[in-house]
């Protein structure tokens, strides 16, 4: 089954080259369409058969690039390989009106074969390779208008990131020193003899690493770059930058934290204290800016600072519950966050209007991509019973056991009613003006299936994944004695 992971690995790569020679666009589409299906497939494939560990390189006797399958891998194969296939046949019919479509999606697919290796990596090496090798193929993306706003968020992405994962690189260093592999072990991969009175070094080296990763997440101090880049980069990037990219720096945390330093190990840390309280801070502070925010596009980016934040908290929480919560935040957040810029997409293509102030009756004109708008931000805010009550459920029953958890569950409330505050007003415009609306004067002009067809199938999976989490919960079941 190892040749499952080299197609995983290797396909997007030659599709993404192929991509880019071909200038007609339904060769091209049909291409990618065919090659991205076989992704899906083989994400399902290597679920069924997972490959435990496979060396595709070695550098040295003990750096080498190693790639396997686990619990937290299936998880973000499939989320993965599924958004990037809803966003692609979604770019078919919005890129139509870009310019430069062969490199767009060169791009485009170069960076999910990054992802694929970021979420098959078996070691910190070649962790921190995939995840610069993510950052440096997905710039094009938000540059690609290549207008004077566009080269800024990129350069401010770029700057912002490298220096993240330059901590992230400063701690492996550490790391390699006091750790008895490089490899990732359930539980954790430190020597007790090695840390023994090193353990506020050791701290400190987590604490850099966190803040380092948590840049990609979003998470404060290094947030800054992701309102900056979302909004600019054209809406199929938004939704995979807001809700996958942004997963690449938790994907990097949940593997510092749980399978090299050891929840045992930290808890009760300085650096756990300081986390949460990052994270803390950050779930208020995305939800405030968002609020205040009248540009659609970047009020769903300051909602991404604040949404990925609920599954940093969560995991720095360090507890079976709070792990559970976080992983189901991870997929929900990431295919409501994908339907709302989509729609947000679809608004702007077919309207072209950008303020929220300006959707006043939308909802007769676009009726589909408002119902999906709706039932996204419902999720957003946990309404049950979709998918983003049972995370947020999770996430609070988690918190109980620390005391700096209680006031993350104050703050998650006030999150919530921010996030109806910045949502439903919204939606009330759209369908429910006023009676001094003038309805006359609007044309029902709805997107066609190649944009309505990956939104719908969207607003499916998360309705039934809220309805049904404990198929996802079981097989954390054993991930989760590992580890705790």
């Amino acid at each position: 089954m190892e040749v499952l992971c080299l197609i995983a690995l290797f396909l997007p790569v030659l599709t993404g080259f192929i991509a880019g020679c071909l200038k007609q666009d339904r060769l091209r589409n049909g291409v990618i369409l065919i090659s991205l299906l076989i992704q899906v497939f083989v994400a399902v494939m290597l679920i069924m058969h997972p490959v435990s560990e496979f060396e595709l390189l070695r550098f040295t006797d003990s750096i080498a690039l190693v790639f396997g399958v686990d619990v937290i891998s299936m998880i973000f194969l499939l989320l993965i390989s599924v958004l990037w296939l809803m966003a692609a046949v979604y770019s078919f019919e919005y890129m139509k009106h870009e310019d430069h479509r062969p490199r767009y999606f060169l791009f485009y697919m170069l960076t999910l074969a990054a992802l694929m290796g970021l979420s098959m990596a078996k070691n910190l090496v070649t962790m921190y390779l995939c995840y610069e090798m993510m950052t440096l193929l997905s710039v094009p993306l938000v540059l690609h208008t290549q207008s004077k706003e566009a080269i800024s968020a990129g350069l401010k992405y770029l700057g912002y990131s490298v220096f993240g994962a330059g901590l992230g690189l400063l701690g492996i260093f550490f790391i390699n020193h006091f750790a008895a592999t490089l490899a990732f072990v359930p539980g954790g991969s430190l020597v007790p003899e090695l840390i023994a009175g090193n353990e506020n070094l050791l701290y400190t080296v987590y604490l850099l690493m966190m803040i380092g990763f948590g840049c990609k997440a979003g998470m404060f101090p290094l947030h800054a770059w992701l309102p900056a880049a979302h909004p600019i980069a054209p809406s199929p990037a938004s939704a995979l930058l807001s809700g996958v990219i942004t997963k690449g720096g938790v994907l990097a945390i949940i593997r510092v934290t749980y399978f090299v330093f050891g929840a045992s190990f930290l808890q009760g840390s300085f650096a756990q204290t300081i986390c949460l309280g990052l994270a803390i801070f950050t779930i208020f502070m995305g939800s405030m800016l968002a609020y205040k925010e009248k540009v659609l596009k970047k009020r769903l980016a300051y909602s991404t600072v604040s949404q990925v934040s609920y599954v940093l908290f969560a995991l720095f929480l360090m507890t079976p519950l709070g792990l559970i919560g976080a992983i189901l935040q991870i997929i929900y957040h990431a295919l409501a966050k994908n339907m709302l810029f989509l729609s947000a997409g679809s608004i702007i293509y077919k309207t072209g209007l950008k303020r929220v102030d300006e959707y006043k009756g939308l909802g007769k004109q676009m009726p589909f991509v408002m119902i999906i708008f709706t039932i996204a931000s419902l999720s957003l805010i946990g309404i049950p019973p979709l998918g983003g009550f049972v995370s947020k459920w999770y996430i609070a029953q988690g918190a109980f056991s620390n005391p700096l958890g209680l006031l993350g569950i104050a703050v998650l409330m006030i999150s919530a009613l921010l996030t109806a505050g910045y949502t439903l007003p919204i939606i009330i415009d759209a369908f429910f003006p006023g009676s001094a609306f003038n309805y006359k004067k609007l044309k029902k002009n709805d997107v066609n299936i190649l944009m309505g067809l990956p939104l719908g199938i969207l607003a499916v999976i998360l309705i039934v994944c809220g309805l049904f989490p404990k198929t996802i919960m079981d097989s954390l079941t054993l991930l989760l004695s590992a580890l705790f």
